[in-house]
């Protein structure tokens, strides 16, 4: 287990400006950057939506460049 299990076993999904996604310990205060989507529940829930719905995990400024 990770040393996040002192703040509990609920997570939260974030997501950066990147549209990039992360994992957050739920009892935590959301970083700066990030703003929360999908589920807060367990590790595995919030894995499983991750995988899910980040479907290119290239960062946003690079998926929008044009060549």
């Amino acid at each position: 287990m990770s040393n996040w299990s002192i703040d509990g076993d609920e997570f939260k999904v974030l997501v950066n400006d990147e549209e990039q996604h992360s994992i957050w310990p739920s009892a935590q205060p959301i970083p700066a950057g990030w703003q929360q989507v999908g589920p807060v529940g367990p590790r595995q829930e919030c894995l499983d939506w991750i995988n899910e719905n980040w479907t290119d995990i290239a960062p946003l400024s690079v998926r929008s460049v044009k060549h």
